[in-house]
């Protein structure tokens, strides 16, 4: 039988017995009973709550804000050198965890494991899959692909023509058709089974021991098969921990990448300075009108702005595709397919590269940035995926978006390479990263009417992610709960806003990578145990 713990925290149960239903270790004091197993506070809002969990992550992340608001210029150079050292000394270990992901979300797929259940043999799906799909890609990378959907291959392609950078690879010094090969294998590389594996791996342990174990939806319940009752004590509670800042500071790089793309948007289209003042009103705006979503919930908020999204999305993609070079970005999907996987060994080696610069200033932000986003992701993915098989779950949270991304990537890299080479159009590729899907835009029709849309498509996804990330969060300090008081989730769409401020105005880009690369790195450890985790949880599992 399980016992109770000293916090009053029901123990997990054995061999996949739902755990009974108890108290959650709720803040002791300044709280009230009330019904439902809710408190109100004194100022006679509901509240709901891991006491430690909240507490510490909250007061560390408001003394960081303030830290960083009163004190930009000295925490500019700490944030550059925190990048810097962990890019330099820990690259290999970012590269190694994610092939790792990779390979073990590839091999449950086809194994008998593949065939359990998320939520039991007779789970139902909750969601169709068009809005399954939405979901899963808008709150994966929808800001990311707007900023590096032209600035990620224009670099590359750049790079590739030095042939230094690329020499591991065969280089492609003074050969376009071989730089562009390159550029665009590297960049699908960044965007497609490796981003995803790292999600999978998180959100289908959350969604196993949350809804086939009757464990709570939080990160410690996947340790059960590691730590044992341990989870419900400070092991378990410094997992939590740990996630909720990830979550928040990958968040945050995202959000801050959105402002400064959405600025120059409008600086483009309508003359509005793109200074840290319009960034910031950008954060605050955007904030806000995420609190709306936010207080709708998943079914209602969430999931309708995410069709919407992909619709605005659908319709950029394919104006870009029709009124680009149509041909060559049509041949150039496989093309690009094939260059991809023909590299990915070379790209995906963490061990002794000559191509520092891409590993450090790109593949190692780019994991660090993608195991951060895990908790939110993961968590997220799994609360909209019960009804699914494990084999079902991985195919489609592995392949439908790497396709979409390669078709995205496509679509806008080769388009900005093609005006290049072809057009001799050197403004895409002297403009500022945050620029260049504007000035892309800009040598295509309807430039103003384009340009329009991707600041909105901007800030939708920044909407999306904002609110998502919330539940997320709020999840994770209310003890794994999924229907806390909204009060809770407008708290932590505040701090993730505050937190971008903070950072863009600590030290920009420089600021926001390292923030993440700092909280993906523990993080990194907590992932690779959970692989452990999944699989014994898997093998006492029913299969269909």
């Amino acid at each position: 039988m399980a016992q109770e713990d000293p916090n009053n925290q029901p123990a997990a149960p054995q061999e996949g017995v739902p755990a009974p239903e108890g108290p959650s270790n709720l803040i002791d004091t300044d709280y009230v009973i009330g019904q439902d197993n809710i408190r109100t506070n004194k100022l006679g809002f509901d509240v709901d709550l891991h006491g430690k969990v909240f507490s510490i992550s909250s007061l560390l992340i408001l003394f960081f804000v303030i830290i960083t608001l009163a004190l930009p210029e000295e925490m500019g150079p700490i944030f550059n050198g925190a990048r810097s050292f962990l890019t330099d000394h820990l690259s290999w270990l970012f590269l190694l965890a994610a092939n790792i992901f990779v390979l073990v979300s590839v091999g449950l797929i086809f194994t008998p494991l593949g065939k359990v259940r998320i939520g039991g043999m007779h789970a139902k799906p909750d969601f169709s899959y068009a809005g399954w799909f939405a979901m899963l890609f808008a709150a994966g990378m929808g800001i990311g692909l707007m900023f590096y959907g032209v600035s990620e291959p224009i670099t590359h392609f750049g790079t590739s023509l030095s042939g230094d950078s690329w020499a591991p690879l065969g280089g492609a010094a003074g050969n376009d058709a071989a730089s562009q090969s390159l550029a665009m294998a590297a960049t699908i590389f960044h965007w497609g089974l490796h981003p995803w594996g790292i999600y999978a791996v998180v959100a289908l342990s959350l969604a196993l021991f949350s809804f086939n174990k009757g464990l709570p939806l939080t990160m410690r319940s996947i340790f059960y098969p590691i730590l044992g009752e341990r989870i419900w004590g400070w092991p378990g509670h410094i997992i939590d921990i740990l996630a909720v800042f990830a979550t928040l500071f990958g968040l945050a790089t995202s959000l801050g990448l959105g402002a400064s793309q959405a600025a120059a948007g409008l600086n483009y289209l309508f003359g509005v300075p793109d200074s840290n003042v319009t960034m910031v009103l950008l954060i605050i705006g955007i904030t806000l009108v995420a609190l709306g979503s936010v207080m709708l919930g998943v079914d209602k908020g969430v999931q309708r702005l995410s069709q919407v999204n992909m619709a605005l999305a659908f319709i950029l993609l394919i104006f870009v595709i029709f009124v680009g070079p149509t041909l060559l970005l049509a041949t150039g999907f496989v093309e690009n397919i094939v260059s991809y996987l023909k590299y990915l060994p070379a790209l995906s080696n963490p061990f002794g590269r000559e191509d520092t610069n891409f590993v450090h200033g790109w593949t190692a932000f780019y994991w660090a940035w993608w195991i951060s986003w895990s908790p939110f992701v993961g968590m997220f993915i799994a609360r909209v995926s019960r009804g699914r098989t494990v084999r079902e779950f991985l195919i489609a949270v592995l392949l439908v978006p790497t396709v979409v991304s390669v078709i995205w990537m496509t679509a806008f890299g080769d388009t900005a390479i093609h005006q290049l080479v072809s057009d001799g159009f050197q403004g895409v590729k002297d403009a500022a990263l945050p620029l260049q899907l504007f000035t892309m835009l800009g040598q295509l029709p309807l430039t103003a009417i384009t340009s329009f849309l991707g600041i909105v498509l901007v800030m939708v996804f920044f909407i999306t992610s904002s609110d998502s990330g919330s539940l997320v969060i709020d999840s994770i300090t209310a003890g794994g709960k999924v229907d806390a008081p909204k009060p809770q989730r407008v708290f932590w769409a505040l701090i993730e806003g505050a937190i971008a401020i903070a950072l863009l105005l600590g030290g920009g880009l420089t600021a926001l990578q390292a923030a993440v690369i700092t909280t993906g790195l523990p993080f990194t450890i907590v992932l690779l145990a959970a692989c452990y985790a999944i699989i014994q949880g898997l093998r006492s599992e029913p299969r269909t």
